[in-house]
């Protein structure tokens, strides 16, 4: 898919844009993809299939390995490996609509989220992303950048989405080199397998974590606890 023009814009700066099935290119964005999925799309996604979590990253989902960092990074199966067309995708529209990942309800706003360096403050800009082939840009619909989020039910995402960046920054800064073994593993385990921590006596070196019936019930509750147990592992390299 070609690369587009991207312009910046306020949280409360509008645009003209409309995403349904009488716009000309409906359902093209749906291929030619490299789809990733953040770890609380992947939550949304097993549950609307009633899968556990191993069984829907086995089944739709292909692991990678960043080469630098050692990250396990998931991406979803495409349904043809020429075309690369989402396996979810109908010709009536998407068939998980409801549990869409994260990227699919963004689109066309990109959402950037830094922090700085001098006092940890996080800064979020925005900007509009227009690909030729998207035809959504013609339609006559205005919203602003939070209107237009807010429709799509990105506030959970966004949160565990910025979870996942304190991550990989805590990451970067105290070991900077590639997660590998064990590490990679429970990486891997707290952000992407969690119902594996139902069972933690399967998970090496977890055999002695302790999860409340609260927390083992309630998936996103569960996600969140991986990843701040996350954090505070990688934290606790800041003094080795």
């Amino acid at each position: 898919m070609e690369s587009g023009k991207i312009i910046e814009l306020s949280e409360d700066e509008p645009f003209c844009f409309d995403c349904q099935s009488l716009v000309p290119c409906f359902n093209e964005c749906c291929r030619d993809l490299n789809q990733f999925l953040t770890p609380y799309d992947i939550v949304r996604l097993k549950n609307h299939f009633k899968l556990s979590s191993s069984d829907f990253l086995k089944r739709y989902t292909t692991e990678h390995i960043g080469p630098q960092t050692g990250l396990p990074v998931i991406t979803i199966t495409p349904a043809d490996r020429f075309e690369r067309i989402c396996p979810f995708v109908t010709p009536s529209g998407c068939s998980v609509y409801k549990n869409r990942p994260s990227s699919c309800r963004m689109y066309p706003v990109v959402r950037v989220l830094s922090r700085s360096r001098e006092d940890g403050k996080k800064e979020i800009r925005y900007a509009l992303l227009k690909e030729n082939h998207c035809r959504g840009f013609e339609q006559k619909r205005q919203l602003t950048v939070r209107e237009w989020m807010a429709g799509q039910g990105l506030s959970p995402y966004n949160g565990m989405n910025d979870l996942m960046m304190d991550i990989i920054s805590l990451k970067n800064q105290y070991i900077p080199g590639p997660l590998k073994g064990d590490a990679q593993q429970l990486f891997y385990t707290m952000c992407y397998d969690i119902d594996r921590l139902k069972e933690v006596g399967t998970v090496p070196g977890l055999e002695k974590i302790e999860i409340s019936d609260e927390v083992q019930n309630d998936d996103a509750e569960l996600l969140r606890f991986g990843m701040n147990y996350l954090k505070n592992y990688f934290l606790a390299h800041q003094s080795i």
